[in-house]
């Protein structure tokens, strides 16, 4: 199917890290860190409990960098406890003092795959996750798959566990376009190098495919529309608000110092879970947290064991990636690095 890119404000039109509040008519705000560019955005909102909250989280977040990988658990899950206090507060959800998560050992050696985790339903996390439109009522996760299901950590993941399929699909060109006939637009992105093969076809999620109309690029596009009019901005921008929280359903993104977007595969793959980053995150944070309180001995355990290294990433990059995140719900921002667009 012939089609146009959409642009606005000379840009392409595309999709953005916040799920609930895109603000797609505005600009990146370009900041080192979000702490101080949301704190001031609180207080000019009047959200003073909320603003309390993100203070908390900004200490503990600060606590985290300092510790060692057998401590920092504890301090990273209250930061992020507190930011999704803030986020709560500040959107007017409603949630009991809870944290809505617990979690369990199996019997047998040390593994990821014996400590798991349950989502419960009532409390903070269970809150995120109807903000999010996720489902919020009881279930449990390995903390091995919960990790699995992280984009930021996939790659070493992937190195821990060869025989694990890979879930993420890098998407390059992401963008919004509209038929050259009709007034229907959807999403497409590129897929290159070693992924733009007939494998990848077979991978992509229900509503999306390959665009075999173009032939000099591997293509995919989601098969699901919404209509842009010609001279009908606001009403077209609302119209993509709604299919873009339904899109970013099957996207995740990865924050850094460059946009690094990921659609995850489909299929019948044990360990994939389909929630958002920010809620898995969270879950498998504090079941970290409580080892690192209660049972320091088993957690340094685990750092005995060929996942040392993929704990310790995840422990190490997991606060930056979950405030970021945060800071885009919260305030409807994009948030990147001075320099970059």
């Amino acid at each position: 199917m012939a089609h146009r890119d959409i642009k606005y404000k000379r840009k392409n039109l595309t999709i953005h890290k916040s799920v609930t509040t895109p603000h797609f008519n505005e600009s990146t705000v370009l900041v080192t860190s979000t702490w101080d560019y949301v704190d001031l955005w609180l207080k000019r909102a009047g959200k003073k409990d909320a603003r309390f909250f993100w203070s908390q989280a900004r200490s503990f977040y600060d606590a985290t960098k300092i510790l060692p990988k057998t401590s920092a658990p504890l301090t990273a899950y209250y930061c992020f406890l507190n930011a999704t206090k803030t986020l709560l507060l500040a959107k007017g959800v409603q949630f009991s003092d809870e944290h809505g998560v617990s979690g369990y050992t199996k019997k047998g050696h040390t593994s990821l795959s014996n400590e798991q985790v349950k989502f419960k339903s009532s409390g903070v996390l269970p809150a995120l996750c109807r903000h999010l439109g996720e489902p919020a009522e009881e279930s449990s996760y390995a903390l091995k798959d919960l990790l699995y299901n992280l984009p930021g950590i996939h790659r070493a993941f992937n190195l821990t566990y060869s025989s694990d399929p890979e879930l993420f699909i890098p998407l390059t060109d992401p963008k919004i376009v509209k038929s050259a006939k009709t007034n229907e637009a959807w999403f497409c992105a590129k897929v290159t190098g070693q992924y733009a093969t007939s494998h990848t076809t077979n991978k992509l999620p229900d509503k999306f495919e390959r665009d075999i109309s173009v032939e000099d690029a591997f293509l995919i596009r989601s098969t699901n529309r919404f209509n842009w009019k010609p001279n009908q901005t606001p009403q077209n921008l609302a119209k993509y608000k709604t299919y873009h929280t339904k899109l970013r359903k099957n996207i995740y993104y990865i924050n850094g110092a460059q946009r690094l977007w990921y659609l995850k595969r489909a299929g019948n793959i044990h360990g994939l879970i389909q929630r958002s980053s920010m809620t898995i995150a969270f879950a498998a944070m504090h079941k970290l947290s409580e080892m690192a309180r209660y049972e320091p001995d088993k957690l340094s355990r685990h750092f005995d064991c060929q996942h040392n290294w993929l704990l310790s990433e995840f422990i190490s990059s997991a606060s930056a990636q979950f405030i970021d995140e945060i800071s885009s719900e919260l305030t409807g921002h994009e948030f990147m690095l001075p320099g970059r667009n």
